[in-house]
């Protein structure tokens, strides 16, 4: 019954979290404050723990460059971004609001061309967009996984009480063979309690007939034993 009783309970949390609203990835212009300077760049706000979102964007971070952490942000050296390389890095950043995570991407135009500067500024909110994307669908992912963890433990749980039903139902038909052997074997016995019982009654009477027929004959011998004497 505990088994039972936790499948259902992780049962009743995937359903709920099926009727739960997709979430909706939304990016921002936003200025952080990143290496000591305040740098124009987007910005997404991600339902989930801020350690979750952090780990994610640095993981999210390395498919595009060679990532730098520092205590005032994070460089992303030698960027790919839409299949062109740059010399100069992107700049990012993780913090925390309320309950959720963010995180932020910019670059410093300053110190790239103006041209790859305007090309990569139209990149970045597309770049963040997928990244909220992903880490959405990895939690998501998760909790697939999670659900799909207890369904395959449902599954052996019915299997293994599908078996036990078997095995008992052999073990039911086995007792009632066995009931039904021994009650032949009690009627038999009982039968030849009874044959018994007659054979020892019977034997009785015939012990007593013989003692009586032997009392008689001893009788009749020692009659003749006295006329024998007799004869002079």
């Amino acid at each position: 019954m505990p088994c039972l009783k936790k499948f259902c309970i992780l049962s009743l949390f995937a359903v709920l979290s099926c009727t739960a609203l997709a979430q909706t990835v939304k990016v921002k212009k936003e200025t952080a404050r990143v290496k000591g300077e305040n740098i124009e760049g987007y910005e997404v706000v991600l339902e989930g723990s801020y350690e979750s979102v952090a780990e994610s964007f640095t993981k999210f971070l390395k498919t595009i460059g060679k990532v730098k952490q520092g205590d005032d942000g994070i460089l992303v050296n030698e960027p790919s971004v839409n299949g062109l390389a740059y010399k100069q890095p992107l700049l990012a950043a993780t913090k925390q609001k309320d309950k959720a995570g963010a995180a932020w991407i910019g670059i410093k135009s300053s110190d790239w061309a103006k041209e790859d500067a305007e090309k990569v500024n139209k990149e970045l909110e597309k770049i963040l967009k997928d990244f909220g994307v992903k880490f959405y669908r990895d939690q998501i992912q998760l909790q697939v996984d999670e659900s799909t963890r207890a369904s395959l433990a449902v599954d052996k749980q019915k299997q293994r009480l599908t078996n036990e039903n078997k095995t008992l139902n052999t073990k039911l038909e086995d007792n009632k063979r066995e009931k039904l052997q021994l009650e032949k074997s009690l009627e038999a016995n009982k039968l030849e309690n009874e044959t018994l019982l007659k054979k020892l009654e019977k034997n009785k009477h015939d012990q007593d007939s013989v003692a009586l027929a032997g009392e008689q004959i001893k009788k009749v011998v020692d009659m003749h034993k006295d006329r024998q004497r007799k004869v002079n």
